[in-house]
């Protein structure tokens, strides 16, 4: 069992979202940095699907009540452990009565904590997801809050013989020596890759040429349900009613204004605004990790192209997986 002793600007517990029920207007929610939370699970041998807690900007104060393993993945925000700094993207065992603390973020701004075994919380129409506005999912359906107690669920094999490897009764944690060999943080030129959306073409000159040339600043009103972005105002060639569709995360809005809009994993479930681009998956992450008051750059991408690079990272994330399987057989 953990104890969260102080809950952080924002932690939630979140999984791969709740997917199958849009058709009902219920939102996927779920985590912001898909590939940290998955990598984050795989170094401590559960599978994609199990919770993680997700943590914003200001981290939480946590105490392991048992023995547990753990790893931390996504943006640095500073972790330690009874006052020792630790590393990210790696196995750590923490032996019980240990607390886990985070200061000020270095990169990114949401970090990811897995356990083995999982968070034993509620399965609410098929996912752990907290979907803070329907007070669903998570933990009773909100941000974790001082005194909040998560039991755990039974360790996999594969987590044990990891824990088994690192254990050291006589020290408060262990990091393993090795990681998961990937790079988050965003450089200052990085450009996101965007594809067409359905109404680009609607769009006038002027604007499909800022999209792709000017930078974007995201809005401090950006939360999980979507990145407000300010910049050179889109329009549309002459005004037209849109009927609404269905939208996915990185969907870009532009609403009458002309400020654009990524939607997120709190995103709804259908968006009436003209959709002018779709961030590629590829990419989502390092939105996921960007702060309000950063820019954004866009660069244009094929869907052929978004395809085959999504094929490569999945890929990567399987050869991740299966080496460390291999690695403990």
């Amino acid at each position: 069992m953990i104890e969260i002793k102080k809950p952080g600007l924002l932690t939630t517990v979140q999984d791969l979202g709740r997917t199958g029920f849009q058709k009902y207007g219920v939102i996927a929610s779920g985590v912001m940095d898909q590939d940290a939370h998955k990598i984050a699970n795989m170094l401590v041998g559960n599978n994609e699907e199990q919770p993680t807690l997700e943590m914003t900007l200001i981290g939480p104060r946590i105490v392991f009540h048992e023995d547990c393993l753990i790893s931390l993945c996504g943006g640095d925000i500073g972790p330690q452990i009874n006052g020792q700094k630790v590393r990210l993207w790696r196995p750590i065992w923490v032996k019980a009565k240990s607390e886990l603390t985070f200061g000020s973020y270095k990169e990114g701004c949401r970090t990811y904590l897995a356990i083995a075994g999982g968070f034993d919380v509620e399965v609410v129409m098929d996912s752990y997801a907290t979907y803070l506005r329907a007070h669903i999912g998570g933990h009773k359906g909100r941000a974790l809050q001082k005194g909040d107690q998560l039991s755990l669920k039974e360790k996999s094999r594969l987590s044990g013989k990891i824990m088994d490897s690192l254990k050291q009764p006589d020290k408060p944690f262990v990091e393993a020596q090795w990681s998961i060999p990937i790079q988050t943080r965003r450089p200052s030129n990085q450009r996101i890759r965007v594809i067409e959306g359905k109404q680009f073409s609607l769009f006038n000159k002027d604007s499909k040429i800022a999209l792709f040339s000017h930078p974007y600043k995201v809005a401090s009103q950006s939360d999980r349900m979507g990145y407000r972005l300010s910049g050179s105002a889109l329009a549309l060639s002459e005004e037209k009613e849109m009927i609404s569709e269905a939208v996915t995360m990185g969907t870009i809005q532009v609403p009458p204004d002309g400020q654009p809009i990524i939607l997120m994993a709190d995103r709804q479930t259908t968006g009436g605004y003209p959709k002018i681009g779709q961030v590629a998956s590829i990419d989502l992450h390092v939105l996921a990790q960007t702060k309000p008051g950063e820019e954004v750059y866009f660069e244009k991408i094929s869907f052929a192209a978004a395809q085959r690079l999504y094929i490569q990272k999945e890929q990567r994330l399987y050869e991740y997986k299966k080496s460390i399987q291999i690695k403990y057989r």
